[in-house]
């Protein structure tokens, strides 16, 4: 929740200014399950100008309290702003509750990793919709305390859509093979990305993959089959040698026979 009412704020005030708001959404998930949630916010130039105390009046402190490391803001060279908040996770669970925190467009997030034998299928699905256009960023509080969404009136006088000024991308890195990504278009990094519909249409998220564990319980199996086989191809090195000097030794000796025995 502690993201949603960020973006909140970010996206109320762009409806009014009719500027341009992005934001990125990032998971880098390791082969241990853990990972982290990268959420990068930038404005413009122009929104940057028309609300200066923005950025106060986003409570950065309550993302912080709930676990959040905030970078910034900081001032870009085109005169924008940009703000980065990291969030860590421990397991597919803890993804999953970190992405529903960041709220509208992303929702309905589950993440999952399950083990089959040597195998670990990685999975994550969620959708990616804005069905009420800025309203959907306002909670249910907000609204029951001001019997609305904030300058709801003004958003209808101006006009202004959500798919005319702000954007919002998911990209999603898990580990080991690709199986499915549905929707998403592969980076080459090899990450899947998801741009979200913000004219009201609904994008399905269903990534999967499948790895093979480095702490599975047969994870020593082929180390140890490739040190048995060097160990073998070295047995029968020198067996084989050894095999060659019994023969040669054999024959030196019966021709040694053979030359005492002409003597005679």
């Amino acid at each position: 929740m502690v993201i949603r009412r960020v973006l909140m704020v970010m996206a109320l005030t762009l409806g009014l200014a009719a500027c341009q708001f992005d934001v990125e959404v990032a998971v880098d998930m390791e082969p241990d399950g853990t990972g982290v949630v990268t959420v990068v916010a930038q404005a413009d130039a122009e929104l940057t100008a028309q609300v200066p105390d923005l950025i106060e009046s986003l409570r950065l402190e309550d993302a912080t309290a709930n676990g959040w490391t905030v970078d910034g803001p900081s001032s870009l060279d085109d005169g924008g702003t940009k703000i980065t908040l990291s969030h860590p996770f421990g397991s597919a669970d803890e993804l999953a509750n970190v992405l529903n925190s960041v709220g509208p467009p992303l929702s309905q997030v589950a993440a999952s990793r399950v083990p089959d034998g040597d195998l670990m299928t990685n999975s994550l699905t969620a959708q990616l919709s804005l069905p009420q256009g800025f309203r959907s960023f306002a909670d249910d509080d907000l609204i029951a305390a001001v019997g609305d969404v904030p300058f709801s009136d003004r958003f209808a006088a101006a006009g202004a859509q959500p798919s005319d000024t702000m954007s919002f991308t998911l990209t999603v890195d898990l580990p080991g093979r690709l199986v499915a990504a549905g929707t998403g278009t592969q980076l080459g990094d090899g990450s899947i990305r998801w741009t979200a519909p913000l004219d009201g249409s609904m994008v399905e998220i269903d990534l999967s993959t499948v790895q093979q564990p480095a702490s599975s319980g047969s994870a020593w199996a082929r180390p140890v089959a490739v040190v048995a086989l060097a160990a073998l191809i070295v047995w029968v090195i020198a067996a084989g040698a050894f095999i060659a000097f019994v023969m040669i030794s054999r024959r030196r000796r019966q021709a040694q026979r053979r030359r005492r025995a002409r003597r005679r």
